[in-house]
């Protein structure tokens, strides 16, 4: 029987027969699903090593109607925060038996195939949506998928989801360096002519809320896009700000990333940090320590595994988790470059002539 059997190559039938179970009862057991008796769950897998037997995915969706495995959806993999959101939901996701399968949708070609063809229908049991803005018709076709969606990195009602208070945390961010004393606060933001970013117009949002408390005029010229946060983008945007008749002592960039270059362009031209100009960044990205950036820090990783958690429960329990919403918080960690407001730039009327407490003269950029 057991020759004849391995000869063959073993079925989930056969392993059910040895073990005196049902198929079923095969499948959950060796996906390593909870709903097993130990008992039940020794004598399956004895029957299992006996046959030289190992499930296939195809096998297991026939019997349960599952793929073991998620569909990830991110607008890129180019950004520290996505790479650290995906090593959070990777172990996260294999330690509840489930693989990822992960979708970069970059340009609006990609998105539209994306959209159209819609590959997460035929083989994954959940999709997972990452810090990627949806239009409506979009939304509206993962809600025609019949298929469990969460969210990541962003707030949709009605659906699963982990993120953050970006609204909250951009004003926390300005608030702070108002009361550092700035006035002429900058913000940079990724451009995003295509509509990918979800976050970019809620930390917009909060900066300005700030700002109103604080009855600061809004000043669109002190908000800048950048194409290209590594290339001739950002040097023109930090070259448009220093140009202003009255320049930012601050800025607040949307993103780790951005503020790193940001410092880069500074030290070029000159202009230190944070004696004349204090930058604040928001991500807690990796670097940010070395780099001594002061920055809004989110849980990026523990964001990836929250999601991997709704994932594994609206696929088991879609009643219980398919509006459950899942808020982490986002610290303010302060380092070396922020500090108080400087005095007038070198040259204003202020201080024309004025050196820099040193006997060191200064010039304006």
């Amino acid at each position: 029987m057991v020759g004849e059997a391995v000869a063959k190559g073993a079925t989930l039938a056969d392993v059910a027969q040895r073990a005196g179970v049902s198929p079923s009862t095969v499948s959950r057991t060796l996906r390593g699903l909870s709903t097993v008796s130990p008992e039940t769950r020794a004598r399956v897998e004895e029957a299992a090593r006996e046959l030289s037997f190992a499930i296939s995915r195809s096998a297991s969706s026939l019997v349960t109607g599952r793929t073991g495995r998620v569909a990830v959806l991110v607008p890129n993999l180019d950004a520290w925060f996505l790479g650290a959101v995906l090593a959070g939901m990777a172990p996260a996701l294999n330690a509840a038996g489930l693989d990822m399968l992960v979708y970069s949708v970059t340009t609006a070609e990609q998105r539209a195939q994306f959209f159209d063809r819609l590959p997460a229908r035929r083989n994954a049991d959940a999709l997972l949506v990452v810090s990627f803005a949806l239009s409506p018709e979009e939304r509206a076709r993962l809600d025609d998928l019949g298929m469990p969606l969460v969210f990541v990195s962003q707030h949709e009602q009605g659906r699963a989801g982990v993120y953050v208070d970006d609204v909250e945390a951009a004003r926390r961010g300005t608030r702070y360096l108002l009361n550092l004393g700035h006035r002429r606060i900058a913000y940079l933001e990724p451009a995003d002519p295509s509509g990918f970013a979800w976050s970019s117009r809620a930390r917009l949002d909060g900066y300005r809320a700030a700002l109103a408390e604080a009855g600061i005029e809004r000043d669109d010229d002190l908000v800048r896009q950048v194409a290209d946060w590594q290339g001739p983008s950002l040097d023109a945007a930090v070259g448009r700000l220093l140009s202003l008749a009255e320049p930012p002592t601050a800025i607040f960039a949307e993103t780790d990333d951005i503020a790193f270059r940001l410092l880069t362009v500074l030290r070029g031209v000159n202009v230190p940090v944070p004696q004349r100009m204090s930058i604040l960044g928001f991500d807690g990205h990796a670097m940010a320590e070395p780099w001594d950036l002061s920055t809004m820090a989110q849980p990026a990783r523990r964001l990836g595994e929250v999601a991997a958690e709704l994932a594994h429960g609206v696929i088991h329990d879609p009643e219980a988790y398919r509006e459950r919403h899942v808020v982490l918080p986002v610290e303010l960690v302060p380092r070396g470059s922020t500090g108080p407001a400087p005095g007038p730039w070198p040259g204003d009327r202020a201080g024309e002539g004025a050196g820099n407490g040193d006997g060191v003269q200064e010039r304006r950029v």
